[in-house]
């Protein structure tokens, strides 16, 4: 995939009259400029935002502690549409950290890359096949509920654990901002490349590392789990919903024919709202219920506000429910 265009782009601030037989590329929601036309039938767009937050005190009656807090977010998505034929590509990236009193701790992580390849069979229905990878960047600890000579317990790594998705079946498209993907063939396969995020929970309720334990499904001594017979239903909306206000959501349900009491959910949503050119503000939540990680639901939120940038060259299709739709924001 080449994104020689959009180097071209960045390169350009201020708003310019677009020519009749150029290509519309919009930036961070609102400035437009114009480029080659493009005939490699792709379409791109990208957003990433930085946000930081720190706090200081000295002599301060009132208490306080020292803080450091710095993250960042990105989406990014490529698509090639030719005839009936459509590639879409997307990844979401998120990692922060925060630091306080010495300790740094991490604060979000998150990589999911999707790719979908589909084929038009009806207006509004595609068969595809796809696939679905995601895992962490770096390890991630416990620091509540252990014994009173340890300070951390590791719990996740990058490739512990990590799961791909491979599925085919029928999508439903109504539009360019929503798809429901239906796959009744739908393997799954979960890698333990750290065999030290092992733990158990002892009568105390305190935790432990042990190598006898099983993580993420993964049985022990083994480094990877294969579920060949299963359903996968994914359902996906992205859109602008103003000029400055974006959103991303996506949700995903899981299980194995053999085992259907073990039903797997995962809602992810991002929204957006830009207060300037390159000032945001970023609401992300994570919904996570699988049986194989923990037995309660699993919630991860984060409000943030700090830099951001946003391009697309993704051209503007007429809806006949509403034309004056905007573009789509981020993947």
């Amino acid at each position: 995939m080449s994104w020689s265009f959009l180097s071209q782009a960045l390169a350009q601030d201020s708003p310019k009259v677009v020519p009749s037989d150029s290509v519309r590329v919009t930036k961070n929601f609102k400035d437009t400029i114009s480029v080659k036309p493009d005939t490699s039938y792709w379409q791109r767009s990208f957003s990433g935002g930085v946000n930081f937050n720190q706090a200081s005190f000295s002599n301060w009656s009132g208490g306080g502690v020292n803080s450091l807090a710095i993250g960042g977010v990105i989406a990014a998505r490529a698509l090639y549409e030719k005839g009936k034929t459509s590639w879409d590509n997307t990844a979401d990236l998120q990692l922060g950290y925060l630091t306080q009193l010495g300790n740094t701790r991490k604060a979000a992580d998150q990589i999911i890359l999707i790719s979908v390849i589909g084929h038009q069979i009806a207006p509004k229905w595609d068969l595809f096949v796809s696939g679905t990878f995601n895992t962490f960047f770096a390890p991630g600890y416990r620091y509540d509920k252990l014994p009173a000579d340890q300070t951390r317990l590791r719990v996740s790594n990058f490739f512990a654990p990590a799961q791909l998705t491979l599925s085919m079946g029928i999508a439903y498209k109504p539009n360019d901002w929503f798809s429901l993907r239906m796959s009744p063939i739908a393997p799954r396969f979960t890698f333990l490349a750290d065999q030290s995020v092992r733990v158990r929970e002892q009568a105390d309720g305190t935790f432990v590392p042990d190598a006898t334990q099983k993580a993420f499904g993964v049985d022990p001594g083994k480094s990877s789990r294969m579920e060949w017979l299963a359903f996968q239903l994914q359902a996906a909306l992205n859109r602008n919903l103003t000029e400055n206000i974006s959103i991303n959501a996506r949700y995903q349900l899981f299980t194995q024919y053999a085992q259907l009491d073990n039903i797997n959910h995962r809602l992810d949503l991002i929204m957006t709202a830009k207060a300037s050119r390159y000032l945001s503000t970023t609401f992300g939540l994570i919904l996570l219920y699988n049986k194989d990680f923990s037995s309660s639901l699993q919630i991860q939120q984060t409000l943030a506000i700090g830099l951001s940038y946003n391009i697309s060259s993704f051209k503007k299709k007429k809806d006949p429910i509403k034309a004056t739709d905007p573009l789509p924001g981020r993947f």
